[in-house]
């Protein structure tokens, strides 16, 4: 089935029939002629494509900075995409690029444009703003000339003086109008995509596709070219959830839900509070509002992270196909090597997990040769629930150590029913350590990997119960 696009770009609406995997970025730059967007890595690392995506949700759009190097044009449907062009306003500089200019934090200009772009969506994503938070927002942006100081300072400076233009306007878009964050006709954007409609104009044919499309963050680092030669089904218009619900005692995440969906689930934090900070460990801001549970999970990488925790969270996998449903237990869904139990055609509808007892614990571990912006050498998580210092249960995942994203049966099971203790975790290291098959490649040799995983099992604990274990730092 073929859909007319039709979604609004800056100030106005835009119709297309393009072939719906077309990347964002090359239809900007190359159909509407929206050159302020730059081509730099086109792996979503240097951030120098950055746009915002508006969605409605009720009266108000929420909206997200993202790689539009690696988001398909069909899932700009009935969204707002504001590129650096849809920032000017006339002959007048906003305070974020008028920040810029007076802090020197540009010099050839090639990455201002996304640097600027995602500082602008943090102002009008949050209606409180911290100083930190607002540099962090731009975290997946890189500079290689004028040096991150002058960034900083711009960053910090946009908030200061956005906060005290800020009055106690009830409505936040006016108020960020008339501080001069953005143009007027960012009021008028709600009311021009509740009148957008997507129409379909061709369903004459009816082939099966050779991708389906989710986040895209990995998809569109390998095979962006293919894309356009091939069939396409994006998830997003496959009735594949994006929501986080409770039902029936477990949480239950739609695969297309993306990991600052997670992050940002009020769910997800009242029981695992510090998950936020952990998964800060996850590619950058603009990857994370893209990249996709169902996707991380179907990727099979042997590294990925989202996979590790719900490894750990015992998490069985729901899946779908013609109208059929079955589901899977997480550990049991790989075979191999990205090789998956899921037949042709078969789609991850939603993955789901037993609600955290109250007594319960989850850590992830993460190393890797950059601390941010990096993949896994290695990495773990470690769910626990206890009986004052006796483990109830306990699951534990281990990530970069063999061909898949790895369950550790035995070792779970070993700690089940103990006490924590030094002597305990010493031997489930010993455990875990035969349960592995590390490789040694580009991130590490297999030996460093293998002591890199206890070192990772023993961080569990004194992070989670430094009161009940002390590491002997001479073992």
């Amino acid at each position: 089935m073929k859909n007319q696009i039709t979604f609004v770009c800056n100030r106005e609406v835009v119709k297309t029939t393009i072939h719906p995997g077309l990347s964002l970025l090359d239809f900007l730059r190359n159909n509407l002629l929206l050159t302020g967007t730059k081509e730099g890595c086109r792996e979503g690392d240097c951030g120098a494509c950055t746009v915002l995506i508006g969605e409605l949700l009720g009266d108000k759009v929420n909206y997200q900075s993202v790689n539009s190097c690696l988001s398909p044009i069909g899932d700009a449907a009935a969204k707002h995409i504001v590129t650096i062009e849809g920032l000017n306003n006339g002959s007048d500089l906003s305070v974020v690029q008028n920040a810029f200019v007076e802090e020197g934090a540009s010099q050839c200009g090639f990455c201002t444009p996304g640097f600027i772009v995602s500082l602008t969506g943090y102002f009008l994503i949050n209606e409180k703003f911290d100083f930190d938070d607002a540099v962090n927002s731009m975290d997946g942006n890189i500079c290689r000339c004028t040096g991150h100081s002058s960034i900083i300072r711009a960053g910090r400076k946009s908030a200061e003086i956005i906060s005290s233009k800020m009055s106690n306007h009830s409505n936040h878009i006016s108020a960020l109008i008339n501080s001069g964050l953005i143009p007027s006709y960012f009021a008028e954007i709600p009311t021009k995509l509740k009148e957008l409609k997507q129409v379909q104009i061709d369903d004459s044919e009816k082939v099966s596709p050779s991708y389906f499309i989710s986040g895209g963050t990995d998809l569109y680092v390998q095979k962006w070219e293919d894309i356009l030669n091939k069939n396409v089904k994006l998830l997003s218009s496959d009735g594949i959830s994006s929501n986080i619900r409770e039902e029936d005692g477990k949480y239950i995440i739609g695969a297309n839900a993306t990991v600052s969906d997670f992050i940002n689930s009020q769910l997800i934090s009242n029981v695992f509070p510090f998950i936020g900070e952990q998964l800060k460990l996850f590619g950058s801001l603009p990857i994370r509002n893209r990249a996709s549970i169902g996707g991380n999970i179907v990727n099979a990488s042997p590294i990925a992270d989202m996979t590790s925790i719900l490894l750990a969270l015992d998490s069985t996998v729901h899946l779908k196909k013609n109208g059929q449903q079955s589901e899977i237990k997480l550990k049991n869904f790989y075979k191999g090597y990205k090789d998956l139990e899921l037949s042709d055609g078969e789609l991850v509808a939603e993955v789901s997990f037993d609600i955290p007892a109250q007594n319960s614990y989850l850590n992830f571990e993460k190393v890797s040769q950059r601390t941010f912006l990096d993949i896994a050498s290695a990495n773990t998580s470690i769910y626990i629930e206890l009986n004052d210092s006796i483990i109830k249960s306990c699951n534990i995942s281990a990530g970069g150590v063999a061909p898949i994203p790895l369950y550790l049966r035995k070792t779970s099971e070993f700690l089940t029913g103990k006490e924590i203790n030094y002597s305990n975790i010493s031997e489930a290291t010993i455990i875990a350590r035969s349960e592995i098959e590390p490789i040694s490649d580009a991130r590490g040799s297999a030996e460093y990997k293998s002591l890199l995983l206890r070192q990772l099992i023993y961080a569990h604990f004194v992070i989670l119960f430094p009161q009940l274990i002390s590491i002997n730092e001479s073992e």
